[in-house]
């Protein structure tokens, strides 16, 4: 083969299904990948915002998640499969996640009023921490660490799928040591204040150890139902984690399990020398687990879902959705920042993105 032929130029188009969810930087819809003979993929198409494409550090931080998590192949991370862009406009292919957020769990649990059972808690945060770990030991094409740190481990940002696995999602403001990080030399708060460590909070330098305590922070909250932190002044919250003493944990958990506690305490630790490394607090997690009646697991994770989300456990397929709602979808999100159909300057980004 000659260097000519070594590379395959292929067109990818794109058919826009719903979207999923929006954040402060970008758009995620569900779409389909359309290929020859009749070709169908269900995918994920994370769009960053106008505004954003337009400023050079969050247009690089956006290229750089998909650089970075693009070799991250691990099956409890979400996968990336492709970095587009159609005049000037970015976007991420990615894998589709069917299933839910750790979010929307929470809140699930909040309105029956029952916590998760703290074995399939500690399943969940076990598998963030096999996500993180193997993050956090990456090595680049050069053999050398990327020392990759999260910097966003929150409820929002773990999914469940339907089946009972856990993939940690969005590294949109990884830090790496090939990539850009907008609060390098600046006092700029990267991620949800009431998940930060309290070397993030300040602003300091982060190592891994960083996304353990969210880690810690994400499990109390899974197990009590509530916030550890609950400040929404920022400068109250930067007080409150790095501050003031994590609050008791048998006050907000009166039956903690003693081991667990010590867990969850290890992995709040303020000091980040002593907290646990990913690695370690998965595998005391797992043994934790199986100690237990009934430990977490797949298989009953995957129960769990169907027993508290019975409406939505089986999500309806979105295959042949009526045209017009495709339209209103399309439209609202040309009234979002791209060009409308009046506009001379460029069609809209639906309409170039996904082949329409």
């Amino acid at each position: 083969m000659s260097p000519d032929d070594s590379y395959l130029e292929l067109t990818t188009r794109f058919r826009l299904m719903r979207k999923v969810a929006e954040g402060g930087m970008a758009t995620v819809y569900e779409a389909e990948q359309v290929g020859a003979e009749g070709f169908r993929k269900r995918m994920a198409l994370k769009v960053i915002h106008p505004n954003y494409a337009g400023q050079r550090e969050w247009r690089q931080l956006f290229i750089d998640e998909a650089k970075l998590s693009a070799n991250l192949i691990h099956g409890n991370i979400v996968q990336i499969y492709q970095l587009g862009e159609v005049a000037g406009d970015l976007f991420i292919a990615m894998e589709f996640i069917q299933g839910t957020t750790l979010r929307a769990i929470i809140d699930r649990h909040r309105e029956l009023g029952k916590p998760m059972p703290r074995a399939l808690a500690a399943y969940v945060a076990s598998r963030v921490c096999r996500a993180l770990d193997f993050a956090h030991n990456a090595i680049g094409a050069d053999g050398r660490r990327l020392e990759i740190v999260h910097r966003d481990v929150s409820p929002g940002n773990v999914m469940a799928t339907w089946d009972g696995h856990i993939k940690l999602a969005d590294f949109g403001i990884a830090k790496a040591t090939t990539s850009i990080d907008p609060a390098e030399g600046r006092l700029m708060m990267m991620g949800k204040k009431h998940y930060m460590s309290p070397e993030q909070m300040l602003g300091l330098s982060v190592d891994p150890r960083s996304d353990v305590f969210a880690v810690g922070v994400v499990l109390f909250e899974l197990i009590a139902l509530e916030p550890l932190f609950r400040e929404d002044v920022t400068e109250l919250a930067v007080d409150e984690v790095t501050v003031h003493p994590i609050p008791n944990l048998r006050a907000h958990i009166p039956d903690l399990d003693q081991e667990l506690e010590q867990l969850l305490k290890l992995a709040l630790t303020k000091d980040p020398r002593l907290r646990p490394t990913a690695a370690a607090l998965g595998h005391a997690l797992d043994q934790w687990c199986t100690s237990q009646q009934a430990p977490g697991s797949p298989d009953r994770l995957q129960e769990h879902l169907a027993r508290i989300m019975p409406a939505s456990y089986q999500p309806p397929s979105h295959t042949g959705e009526p045209g017009t709602e495709f339209s209103n979808l399309r439209r609202s999100v040309q009234r979002g920042g791209g060009a409308g159909p009046g506009d001379p300057r460029k069609p809209g980004l639906i309409g170039r993105l996904f082949g329409k």
